[in-house]
Parts: structure tokens; C-alpha cells; sequence
């Protein structure tokens, strides 16, 4: 596998020497807890904000139960698949064993780890909620977030992240462009496509309940995303300084280059489609935060607030599968120009000599087929055994109509 400098190496880095570091120790701390507050907070209340005021807790407990079902399943079995011992799938650390206090995973406790990569699992099944929120069953749901993990987020982190070598083909990913929003990406298209419409799809507007929340939502996922993309360099170091500046530009500029196609079209400039901008930026830097300069920074975010937007208002009406929340939009259709963009944009310091950006351009074409091929097929699998075990995955007429916050949870987001 091509190694890129220190700046490119994945979160299966090993340190020449295994030495506890107290002050890497401290940040990627922080770096966890910026990252949890995405799932639970973040992306609740911007995928909340998204949905109709009759689905919004709903919407938001999605993000709350994939946390929880998420950090469980990551320490019981998803950690040992995706960072285990063996090449196709990992192995041996089941129930985290053999892993003490003591056990370091180059200079931060492995624990640490764990905790870290666990935040970033259930991000993962949490963002793919938004493709088929308003009609999927809480709890098929529940048990589908679970099974995904472990079936199809765990095996993909692996074979980029976990030191695999039959499945991987040198891909540059340094915080999760493929494994984390391309994979979550396709796996929400694939669930709505089984789901089908919502049943007044195309035949009302849907409004979203409050752009307060979607902007409150997307400032705390910029927020988090300093611990996502920074912290990957799992040191407090000038990669994770370099990775902490350049997200922060291409958010930036995603925000810029959605507002400026938006008002070409529409002659509006939305807050809803600012907030989307600045989170399509947040992921078309992702894969390339460890490498890219801030003038790459500065094209992918901007490429990525257009490609975001396209995808939403033109080329989701093409393809017109129901993605409630255009979560395959923003996350997959964005994280393949990420992916793409991460083998054209390395700062001079990052390239090794004779560096072959055809090479590389074909390794990141490989790994982002093999992660859409498997995460279709697998979530579509998962999906059904999902449905099966809660009697149908698809809420009846009368709950898609009054509204699941009512029907479900037995409350209302605002009792006025």
C-alpha cells in the first residue's frame, strides 16, 4: 500500500515507538467528545430541522438510537471486525479483549481508540437515517443500525483502515470520505429505494420544520467536524493543525458555492441551502484534510457546495428515488468528488517523490466501486432481516399520515 508521508496515514498508523504521549492523549480526548456531539446533537437537530414538524423527534431519535445501538455494538463486536488481527476481516478482540488501560495503540491508550473510531461507526448509520425518515419503523430501525455496523461499516473500515490487504487497493482516506459518507450515503439510497415514496410524495410540498435548527444543526457539525478530520491525524501535530485549517476553508467555501449557484437558479439565498453548503464542504474535505493545502481546500469545498446542490435539485428529481433528507446527495455524491479530489490536491510536503497521480486516481476509483457495490448489495440484505425480525420495515398508512412523533413516541416537538 502507498504510504503518503505521515500526514496520509490512516487511523491503523503504528509508531515507530509505542510510548504513551499525555498531550496526544488530551487532544484526541477532546477530539472524541467533538465528535460524539455530532450524532446526537449536530445531526439531530439539522436532520430534524430538515423533516415535517409531525416527524421531527422521530427524525432526531434516530440520531440519539443510533448512538447508543451503535457505541454497544462497536464494543462488542464491530471494533474486533474492523480492527481486529487477520487481512480479509479482523479478529481477536471481541468484547475488547486483551485491551487493558495499559495497551497502547501508538501513543494514545487503545481504549482511546475504540471510543474514537466507535463515535465515527455510529455517525455513520445515523446519516443514513435521512434517506428514509417520515416511513421506516423506529424499531427496524433500531435493529438495522446494529446489523450495519457490524455487516457492512465495520468490514469497510477494515479494509481501509484496519490493515487489510486483500481489499485494499491503496486508497487515501484519511477521515472517512468512502468509509464513512460514501458508504452511508449509498446505504440510505438503497433503503429508501425498498421503502418507496412517502405516500403524498410529489403531491403536497414538503416544508422543513425550523431552518433555526438546520443552521444550529450544521454550525455543531462543523464544530465536531474539527475532532472528525483533525483528530484522525491522532496526534496533536501539524497534520492535525493542517487537517484542523483546511476543514475549516472548505466548509467554508462549500457555503460559498451553494449560495452562489442557488441564487443563479432560484434568485434566493436560503439559509437551509447555506447550512447544506457548509456540511457538502465538510465532507468533500474529509478524505483529504490529512493531505490537501488550503489552495486544494479552497476547490474542494467549493466543488463540493455545486455538486451538492446539483445533486439536490437537479439530479435527485433524474433519478426521483424519495432520499427524504438527501443524505445520498450531500454525503454520496459529494464524498466520490471528495475521494476523487484527494488524489488530485496534495500539498507539496505530503507528496512522496515520483508520486503518480494516475496511480493513485485508479486506487481511489477501485476503493469507491468496491464500497458502493458492497454497501448496496450487503444494506440491501441487512435491510430485510431488519424488516423481518420487526414485522415489516415500512410504518402503516394512518402512523405516515398523522405523523410518527404522535404514533410512535406519543409526543409533539411543539406543544403549543
Amino acid at each position: 500500500m502507498k504510504r503518503y508521508f505521515i500526514s496520509v496515514l490512516l487511523p491503523s498508523l503504528v509508531f515507530a515507538e509505542d510510548v504513551l504521549s499525555s498531550g496526544n492523549t488530551a487532544w484526541m480526548l477532546v477530539a472524541t467528545a467533538l465528535v460524539m456531539l455530532m450524532t446526537p446533537a449536530g445531526l439531530a437537530l439539522f436532520y430534524g430541522g430538515l423533516t415535517r414538524s409531525k416527524n421531527v423527534l422521530n427524525t432526531m431519535g434516530m440520531s440519539l438510537g443510533a448512538y447508543a445501538v451503535g457505541t454497544l455494538v462497536w464494543v462488542l463486536v464491530g471494533y474486533s471486525i474492523a480492527f481486529g488481527d487477520g487481512d480479509i476481516l479482523g479478529s481477536g478482540k471481541m468484547l475488547l479483549s486483551g485491551i487493558t488501560s495499559d495497551t497502547l495503540k501508538g501513543t494514545i491508550p487503545e481504549l482511546l481508540f475504540v471510543a474514537f473510531q466507535g463515535t465515527f461507526a455510529a455517525i455513520a448509520v445515523a446519516i443514513a437515517s435521512g434517506s428514509m425518515i417520515e416511513r421506516v419503523k423506529f424499531s427496524t430501525y433500531m435493529v438495522f443500525a446494529a446489523l450495519w455496523i457490524v455487516a457492512v461499516y465495520a468490514p469497510v473500515a477494515h479494509w481501509a483502515w484496519g490493515g487489510g490487504t486483500t481489499l485494499n487497493f491503496g486508497e487515501m482516506d484519511f477521515a472517512g470520505g468512502t468509509v464513512v459518507h460514501l458508504n452511508a450515503g449509498v446505504a440510505g439510497f438503497v433503503v429508501a429505494m425498498i421503502l418507496g415514496r412517502r405516500k403524498d410524495y410529489g403531491k403536497v410540498a414538503i416544508k422543513p420544520f425550523s431552518p433555526v435548527l438546520v443552521s444550529l444543526g450544521a454550525a455543531l457539525l462543523w464544530f465536531g467536524w474539527f475532532g472528525f478530520n483533525a483528530g484522525s491525524a491522532l496526534a496533536a501535530d501539524g497534520i492535525a493543525s493542517s487537517a484542523f485549517l483546511v476543514t475549516n476553508v472548505a466548509a467554508s467555501l462549500g457555503v460559498i458555492g451553494w449560495i452562489i449557484v442557488e441564487w443563479f437558479v432560484y434568485k434566493k439565498v436560503t439559509i437551509i441551502g447555506g447550512a447544506s453548503g457548509a456540511v457538502a464542504g465538510l465532507v468533500a474535505i474529509t478524505p483529504a484534510s490529512g493531505s490537501a493545502g488550503v489552495e486544494g481546500a479552497i476547490i474542494i469545498g467549493l466543488v463540493g457546495g455545486v455538486l451538492g446542490f446539483y445533486g439536490v435539485a437537479k439530479l435527485k428529481n433524474i433519478f426521483k428515488v424519495d432520499d427524504s433528507l438527501d443524505a445520498f446527495w450531500i454525503h454520496g455524491l459529494v464524498g466520490i468528488w471528495g475521494s476523487i479530489a484527494t488524489a488530485m490536491f496534495i500539498a507539496p510536503y505530503a507528496m512522496i517523490e515520483n508520486y503518480n497521480m494516475a496511480s493513485q486516481l485508479l486506487s481511489q476509483f477501485k476503493a469507491i466501486s468496491l464500497t458502493i457495490v458492497y454497501s448496496a448489495v450487503v444494506t440491501a440484505i441487512v435491510y430485510y432481516v431488519a424488516s423481518a425480525l420487526t414485522g415489516g420495515g415500512r410504518v402503516n398508512d394512518e402512523s405516515e399520515s398523522r405523523g410518527l412523533d404522535e404514533t410512535v413516541h406519543g409526543e409533539k416537538a411543539l406543544n403549543l
